[in-house]
């Protein structure tokens, strides 16, 4: 107890603190079962997986796992690092890779990550420190996969119910921070690992300040009561002083994640393809970026990224078309006195969309479509709106690898609980594609094929896809040692100074 008193002290009074914000408290901070940007965001702290991508996005590089090789082309090798512990001490060893591999398979566990481990046929440890994975077949994604963190066997290998387990708010991991305090309506403190595989983290601790109102956010930013933050375009270009500059700077580049309007397709009216494409043609994404964007994001004309082999840049955005979509509506049945109507449910958690869903609001009206809107905080949003698919349409996003799989979100399969297929969509063309695709592990064919893919789901309107952001990202310059890369500033953090 008094050593637990002088840690606190001295945490408090003698180090270094990153202070950051997130919009809710985290659901999960459990890698496998992480699916809210809350608690993906403070995992990514605590767990390490066997691999991960470079700084540039461009290849993928050991993590816990200090080499890899393919022995054939469905069988990967995993040496692992000698001198990894997890938080309580313990060493980590390739038990705990199979435990893990184990675990999200269970039919126990209900994880949208289990998809990227399903033509695996078998994981096993050859000793202590080396790991082999044999695939039922080839799969492009074999070595992505295994960035999922890994679980300490020594601590759950008797847990009975891993969804409720008390681990899921206490943590252990091998990552540069651990978990030193998670209450309700208190700040969310990580602290150094001093025996980080890598290097200790030059700053102390990271401070999550759970904060859901947008604007208080900002405020906090500006005051300097945070290190960093996002900052919305109209923020950026009306609302920051040169004070503000002289005291931060500014990263800004096109995010991995774009927005969309998405149709829960299990809902009659939205089954009609002529009524999906009468609200496409009723939008004015030009008009809506001008509004919300000035000039920090560009329009989103499909599934896939640009700058990615998926994208298709030969699909175009629609354009507004007031009078097509008129008739599209009148031959599916809605009129002046009979008109469309269904609700926009959205989270409060970005500033950007309660207002993205009041012009959506408006442009429609034009064609005689009514809309209500209803803005949620994040937690309620997800459990009693997005995971049990209780909407008309929802107001959302999706941040994506450099490497899509577009099996979790757009496969037939993944229209179930915990799985990410939300609006519930099927089309047995493309399900078909998906699984060939699944098997080609050269990337040019695979871009092919994904180019092909991101045409069919834009014809077929499931979602209504609009704007992919600029991330803006605001750092007070006592923080140190920041090295911008194609990922952004994060790579390197454990580096970073105050």
């Amino acid at each position: 107890m008094r050593y637990l008193l002088f840690l606190l002290i001295f945490i408090n009074l003698y180090s270094s603190t990153l202070h950051l914000t997130t919009s809710a408290n985290p659901s999960r901070l459990n890698p496998i079962l992480a699916t809210d940007s809350s608690s993906s965001e403070i995992t990514n702290f605590l767990f390490n997986g066997l691999v991960k991508y470079d700084k540039d996005n461009a290849k993928i590089i050991g993590d816990l796992a200090e080499s890899f090789y393919y022995e054939n082309n469905t069988t990967i090798i995993f040496k692992l690092r000698k001198n990894v512990l997890w938080h309580d001490g313990e060493k980590f060893n390739a038990k705990d890779v199979v435990f893990t591999y184990k675990t999200i398979i269970s039919p126990k566990i209900s994880t949208p990550y289990s998809s990227e481990f399903r033509f695996v046929k078998s994981v096993k440890a050859l000793d202590d420190y080396t790991i082999r994975v044999i695939y039922k077949k080839p799969y492009f994604k074999s070595l992505e996969a295994w960035s999922m963190g890994i679980l300490p066997k020594h601590i759950l290998k008797d847990e009975e119910n891993l969804m409720t387990s008390k681990f899921n708010t206490h943590p252990i991991g091998t990552g540069a921070y651990k978990l030193f305090q998670l209450e309700h309506s208190k700040d969310i403190i990580l602290i150094a690992n001093d025996k980080y595989f890598e290097s200790r983290p030059k700053i102390d601790k990271i401070s999550f300040h759970v904060i859901a109102d947008t604007m208080t956010r900002f405020l906090m930013l500006k005051s300097l009561a945070v290190d960093l933050g996002s900052v919305e375009p109209m923020q950026f270009e009306r609302q920051l002083s040169e004070e503000f500059f002289n005291k931060f700077n500014i990263y800004e580049k096109i995010s991995q994640s774009y927005t969309y309007l998405g149709f829960n397709l299990r809902l009659k009216k939205f089954q009609n393809p002529k009524v999906r494409e009468a609200i496409s043609l009723a939008v004015n994404r030009e008009e809506m970026l001008k509004i919300l964007f000035f000039k920090h994001a560009k329009v989103c004309n499909g599934p896939f990224l640009p700058e990615t082999k998926a994208y298709n840049e030969k699909v175009k955005a629609p354009k507004q078309n007031i009078k097509k979509a008129k008739k599209l509506l009148h031959e599916a049945g809605y009129t002046k006195s009979n008109p469309l109507k269904f609700e926009i449910v959205t989270s409060n958690s970005s500033a950007i969309r309660p207002y993205a869903a009041q012009i959506l609001q408006h442009q429609l009206k034009q064609v005689g479509i009514e809309v209500k809107l209803r803005v949620m905080e994040w937690q309620a949003f997800l459990n009693m709106v997005v995971f049990p698919h209780k909407f008309d349409t929802v107001l959302l996003g999706w941040g994506l690898s450099v490497t899509p799989d577009p099996y979790s979100i757009w496969h037939s399969d993944n229209d179930k609980k915990g799985g990410f297929n939300l609006v519930g969509y099927k089309n047995k063309k493309l399900d078909k594609m998906i699984e060939k695709s699944q098997t080609i592990v050269d990337r040019e064919k695979l871009g092919v094929i994904w180019r092909e893919m991101f045409k069919v789901i834009t014809d077929d309107n499931p979602y209504l896809f609009l704007y992919i952001p600029n991330s803006i990202t605001a750092v007070n310059k006592n923080i140190k040692n920041i090295d911008v890369a194609k990922s952004g500033i994060w790579h390197n953090y454990i580096k970073w100074e105050k």
